[in-house]
């Protein structure tokens, strides 16, 4: 299951981005309204939204071009990668891209919430100061 976020303009250098995206605590301030727990951890944080199961997520990779989230369960297969695209020395275009590996029932079930998380980190990206 593929699902992808609009492209936005950030008025970041794709280098001050990457900064911010290699830092667990940093994650927060993206995360949708309705946050109900959020931990950091060394390589990664963990975060619960209402109505939804707790979601743990490493950093795997974070450069200039991309940052890639993985799932830090072993019984769900999937890649969240903010793709970073420097347009100019202040401005970088940024697209959430998913990536899962998911029974038919479970992608029926998940693909619709998911799809709401991508947009809102998508708008929170874009307003991001």
């Amino acid at each position: 299951m593929n699902l992808e976020g609009r492209k936005i303009i950030v008025n970041k250098s794709a280098k001050e981005l990457s900064e911010v995206l290699k830092t667990p605590e940093n994650y927060k301030q993206f995360m949708p309204d309705g946050l109900q727990k959020f931990e950091t951890r060394e390589d990664g944080f963990k975060f619960g939204l209402q109505g939804m199961p707790e979601i743990a997520l490493k950093i795997d990779e974070v450069t200039e071009e991309k940052a890639v989230l993985k799932s830090a369960s072993s019984s769900l297969d999937f890649a969240l990668t903010a793709a970073l695209k420097p347009l100019n020395e202040n401005q970088t275009e940024v697209q959430m891209l998913f990536e899962g590996k998911f029974n038919p029932f479970i992608k029926m079930m998940v693909e619709k919430p998911l799809q709401n998380f991508i947009n809102t980190l998508t708008d929170k990206i874009e307003t991001y100061k």
